[in-house]
């Protein structure tokens, strides 16, 4: 018998029936960090720029909460979740990078660290497209989960 949860009796995949768990507050933070560059930084006036594609981090802010929405639909073994809230917050921390966290947050019967990790991750595609016109020497150099609360177990990275 298999020690993954998604493989079946058949080693078939499988989608776990999480029905019998029980519902809970369940809390997710990702955190990606993003070389811009000197020239991407230089141009922002008061933590945002805008570009011919209009404000680079609102958009990319939206984009990550649309992200965190259709994870079920990117990541095949995902279960749909009724999402209670989202907060992807951007901050240039130097000259040349940026921070993105994003927040999940649901009552439900599977956690949110996949949802956490997609809103991160594409906020960073998008502030990609968005800025590619001025340079394409961008990097998303690190994703990784800092905190996930609820369910079996917390975790804080």
């Amino acid at each position: 018998m298999s020690n993954f949860t998604h493989i079946n009796k058949k080693n078939n995949p499988k989608m776990v029936n999480v029905s019998d768990k029980k519902i809970t507050k369940r809390t997710a933070i990702a955190k990606a960090t993003m070389f811009l560059g000197t020239e991407i930084i230089s141009h922002f006036t008061n933590d945002e720029l805008i570009t011919k594609k209009g404000p680079v981090f609102q958009t990319a802010i939206i984009a990550g909460i649309q992200a965190v929405k259709k994870t079920s639909e990117l990541i095949p073994m995902c279960h749909p979740l009724l999402i209670n809230g989202v907060d992807v917050d951007i901050n240039i921390v130097d000259t040349e990078n940026i921070e993105v966290l994003c927040k999940v947050t649901i009552e439900g019967k599977t956690g949110v660290e996949m949802e956490a990790l997609t809103g991160a991750n594409i906020t960073c595609l998008t502030i990609y497209d968005m800025c590619k016109s001025i340079s394409q020497e961008m990097v998303i150099k690190e994703l990784k989960l800092l905190e996930k609360t609820g369910g079996k177990s917390d975790i804080k990275n």
